[in-house]
């Protein structure tokens, strides 16, 4: 038999009056639970809230595809409470312990609001922070989940600069030592001034040709040609020089030149260590181009955190949607046609920035995922009044009337289990919203579009 001193022992009955105390325990049924004794399934109805008096219980479940558990100790109040719309259990409940608990029929719940308003309140109370609490849980792993997103990304877009880079120093190796062996070559023979300064004019003029890369069958017709000339000469194995020099757009009567000037054997090493020099030429390009790629995506990076910045700034909304564009490079690759229409005049937000770029990332992935990943992205900026209006949009299938009106909901998700948490328009809208702004959709099938409107910024910070 429960006692009135053990429900008072319990935080949101102290206090209350001996009368009701003794009411709800009459309405209640004693649980006595063995260690391993469930009190609740997930999935079951939820018709009844528990008050635990002895002992110790866990709750396990399902929350955003991931598994949770939490343990309960005497004094807590689980299950459904008063005015929740929660409809089944979402966890199972067992007894870690021998325990003893009272069940209160969610059937009474009317009578429980009218006999006792202040459980009742304090009860509400107790909702709103179990709310509040699996809210953050979700949204921490909705940013979980954009990170793991975003870092595996990025850890595609650095490797492939970075084996770019690497690829080419371990060629310049080799390269170097074609050289090294040409110039050698080139030192053993008895070349006049003229000879000499005939080669280097024409390793020069070759490694600073920039000239626009031509069609594959242009540089094979090329190719051949060069090919064809240094056989008549007797160079039957220099195929793959051909091909470098091809690419570099020489013109056989170029090489034509060292033949007449020089001995056969002569002219094959100044070839040679020409076309070794192209090819260092190349390679530092490459490497340089990797390396600036490498360069430019830290900086987005440290542009998208705004990383060693002010967290509240003056921010470009078209800076900002750039920096998130890059970011997500490796998804637009895959079959994305990005349509841009920004107005050319700054646009500037007072904003946390790197949360605008959250924004940015959300809508823009989300419309990638509608596309399933091949159409046209429109990004667009424009100013109407005070505000600027930022409008991402696609072509996918579009958003059916069922679902537009939810879409913003917390926890609302169209995704498979695992593949979404529900939180990234909620995020969104509450992002904007901090930012005294507004979000709005239309679509139909093949033009869906998010328009976010924020206040322009009035001065400096």
């Amino acid at each position: 038999m429960v006692e009135k001193s053990e429900l008072l022992r319990v935080p949101v009955f102290a206090d209350l009056p001996d009368d009701q105390i003794a009411w709800f325990i009459s309405q209640s049924q004693e649980l006595h639970l063995k260690a391993g004794e469930s009190y609740s399934r997930q999935g079951d109805p939820a018709d009844a809230m528990f008050v635990l008096l002895e002992g110790q219980l866990q709750g396990r479940g399902e929350l955003g595809g991931e598994t949770i558990i939490f343990d309960l100790k005497p004094g807590d109040v689980t299950g459904l409470l008063p005015f929740s719309r929660m409809k089944q259990f979402t966890v199972s409940g067992r007894a870690e312990t021998d325990s003893r608990a009272l069940r209160f029929p969610a059937s009474l719940f009317p009578d429980l609001v009218q006999k006792m308003p202040e459980l009742t309140k304090r009860l509400v109370g107790l909702m709103s922070d179990r709310i509040r609490e699996t809210t953050r849980m979700e949204q921490q792993r909705d940013r979980l989940a954009s990170l793991g997103k975003l870092s595996a990304g990025l850890a595609h877009e650095l490797n492939n600069p970075a084996s770019a880079a690497k690829r080419a120093t371990s060629q310049l190796r080799d390269i170097l030592k074609q050289i090294k062996d040409a110039s050698h070559d080139l030192g053993r023979r008895d070349l006049t001034r003229a000879q000499k300064s005939e080669i280097e004019k024409l390793e020069a003029s070759i490694i600073q040709r920039d000239e626009p890369p031509r069609d594959a069958l242009t540089i094979s017709d090329l190719g051949e040609q060069i090919d064809s000339l240094l056989r008549s000469h007797g160079q039957d194995d220099l195929w793959q020089l051909a091909a470098d020099l091809a690419r570099k757009n020489v013109k056989p009567e170029v090489l034509e030149s060292l033949f007449a000037s020089l001995d056969t054997d002569t002219a094959r090493a100044a070839l040679v260590r020409i076309s070794a020099s192209v090819e260092v030429a190349n390679l530092l390009k490459e490497i340089e181009s990797s390396t600036s790629r490498i360069s430019d995506l830290v900086a987005a990076i440290k542009e998208y955190t705004y990383m060693d910045q002010a967290p509240v700034q003056n921010v470009d909304v078209v800076k900002s949607l750039e920096t998130t564009l890059t970011i997500l490079n490796y998804k637009l690759r895959r079959g994305v046609e990005l349509q841009r229409d920004y107005q050319r005049i700054p646009l500037l937000v007072n904003s946390f920035g790197s949360e605008l770029n959250q924004v940015w990332t959300n809508l823009i992935d989300n419309a990638i995922d509608a596309m399933d990943g091949k159409g046209e992205l429109r990004v667009r900026t424009y100013r109407d009044d005070s505000c600027v209006v930022v409008e991402i949009g696609d072509n996918g299938p579009g958003i059916s009337p069922e679902i537009k009106s939810h879409i913003f909901e917390p926890f609302f998700t169209t995704k498979g289990v695992g593949e979404g948490t529900g939180l990234g328009l909620d995020t969104v809208q509450r992002i904007v919203k901090k930012h005294r702004g507004t979000i709005q959709v239309s679509s139909r099938p093949g033009d869906t579009r998010f328009q976010v409107w924020l206040p322009l910024a009035k001065g400096p910070t």
